[in-house]
């Protein structure tokens, strides 16, 4: 896991500090070079934004913003009752190209506990979908995604807990996912719930598999990111880089999340 040398009060001067020189227009990222993908991971907070307006629509426009080959959303479903899914994603795939990952149980839900995994291109080899531990209905998806005839990529879509204990448990599911399957290129996407940095982080066990990840970056709260909660990890050394919040006058209103995005190489 990452090394950061920064503290929360430091944090929080330069997310302060930086306010004025926040983007005033949301423009499209340059992609860097050798990158093959654009990734996210964004918690859309059941489409309710910051005015405690609930508006879909307001959240697709934040995903074609970013306009990712693959996103992870998490809160992408009711969380009680019938846990039907709140975004249109017919016309997002319209719009975007973006298809989900196939789920099976509930028929109204978009995706597992809320995580919904989209992607652009390829053909889904392999679905698991994981039960997290904890006091917290959590979950994890687990798709394999055949890019083309020689190269799969693993995405693992995951929201973990509010509670540190319930993290680390959490977290040690995803080493044993890691370590059941063969060994490739696999990205974990999500809202990790984890503020701390260095040896309080509840993370700290994943760092054998994604050691080399990049620094982490505030997401929460999208009025004025000061917490790393959402995270994008590689398990290979340089498959993740240039990564950052998506920060812009939509995004700031969509959710009490900014999304973040990566480039991945492969």
């Amino acid at each position: 896991m990452e090394r950061n040398a920064r503290n929360l009060p430091e944090t929080v001067l330069l997310s302060i500090r930086g306010r004025k020189m926040r983007k005033a227009t949301s423009t499209p990222r340059k992609r860097v070079e050798g990158a093959e993908m654009v990734v996210a991971s964004y918690n859309v907070h059941k489409c309710i934004g910051t005015d405690r307006k609930f508006d879909p629509e307001r959240t697709a426009r934040v995903i074609r913003e970013i306009s990712p080959d693959v996103i992870a959303l998490q809160e992408a479903d009711n969380r009680f009752g019938d846990r039907a899914g709140l975004l249109d994603l017919n016309r997002l795939e319209i719009e975007t190209g973006l298809v989900p990952v196939p789920i099976t149980g509930n028929s109204k839900a978009h995706g597992w506990r809320g995580n919904v995994l989209l992607f652009k291109r390829g053909t889904v080899r392999d679905v698991h979908q994981i039960k997290l531990p904890g006091l917290e209905p959590r979950g994890a998806l687990v798709a394999e995604i055949d890019l083309d005839e020689s190269r799969t990529l693993r995405v693992i879509a995951a929201h973990l807990g509010l509670l540190r204990r319930s993290r680390s448990e959490q977290a040690r599911v995803v080493l044993d996912i890691m370590s059941s399957v063969d060994e490739r290129p696999t990205l974990l996407l999500g809202d990790l719930n984890e503020w701390r940095l260095g040896n309080r982080s509840a993370l700290n066990t994943l760092h054998t598999t994604f050691g080399h990840t990049p620094p982490a970056v505030p997401t929460f709260p999208s009025g004025l990111p000061v917490l790393a909660l959402d995270r994008i990890m590689g398990n290979r050394h340089g498959m993740v880089s240039a990564v950052e919040a998506h920060d812009t006058p939509l995004s700031r209103v969509a959710s009490d999340h900014l999304p973040l995005t990566a480039f991945v190489h492969l």
